[in-house]
């Protein structure tokens, strides 16, 4: 369900695995009752989101107070969120920003509009990652539900095992929360969590474009036209 990645005083950081949702079921939420049975919390309280088929970074605050600052600091957009995603096939581009507003579509999907009124944003590099596949290292400026899913499908290469804007099956939605960094207490808190379960990847390209991409704040991401 998860892997524990850091305690800290005031928050956890755990490394959630692909296929456990964070969402409420029945009111309770069976992960972070799981988190707090390991830690020995009492309460645990949820800071962002990541959807079912996504792994990787969840921050979790270990008390209301912290909760409340780790919260506005997302609100405030101060966390840096880096995520890797396999693709099916080569993009209309291999680098670049997909920017637009999103609007619901059928069922539960969501779709690009060429409208930029309050804009979904999203930044992002690409790499080979073997039989055809690409693997994209992005970064959302913004945190609209199913921001990069709705992204890639846009530059023509839905995420493998997506089985909402994917068009090709696999063990698992190609999907990792790969990178935090934020503040707190004035100093800089950064974790990075290596996406190991899925067979796509252990191929070779891709575990040379993750060793490229390592410490992805430091990567050169070009300066965007529009206010992120």
């Amino acid at each position: 369900m998860f892997t524990l990645v850091y305690q800290h005083p005031d928050f956890l950081v755990i490394n959630k695995h692909p296929g456990v949702s964070v969402h409420k079921d029945d009111n309770e939420q069976p992960l972070l009752a799981e988190v707090a049975k390991q830690t020995g919390d009492e309460k645990l309280y949820l800071i962002h989101r990541l959807d079912k088929m996504t792994s990787g970074l969840l921050l979790l605050g270990r008390n209301r107070e912290a909760a409340s600052v780790l919260s506005a600091n997302f609100a405030q957009r101060n966390v840096e969120k880096y995520y890797l995603a396999i693709g099916t096939k080569k993009p209309k581009k291999k680098q670049g920003a997909v920017i637009g507003d999103m609007t619901r579509s059928r069922r539960s999907s969501w779709k690009l509009e060429s409208s930029k009124e309050n804009p979904a944003i999203t930044q992002f590099f690409s790499a080979a990652a073997g039989n055809g596949r690409r693997l994209f290292l992005c970064k959302p400026h913004t945190g609209k539900t199913h921001q990069i899913r709705v992204a890639l499908r846009s530059v023509g290469s839905g995420i493998s095992g997506d089985d909402i804007y994917g068009c090709e099956g696999a063990d698992r939605g190609y999907l990792h929360a790969y990178a935090l960094r934020f503040p707190y207490q004035g100093e800089l808190q950064q974790f990075v969590c290596i996406p190991e379960l899925g067979e796509f990847w252990h191929s070779a390209e891709v575990q040379e474009a993750m060793e490229q991409w390592n410490a992805p704040w430091d990567i050169s991401w070009p300066k965007l036209a529009i206010n992120a």
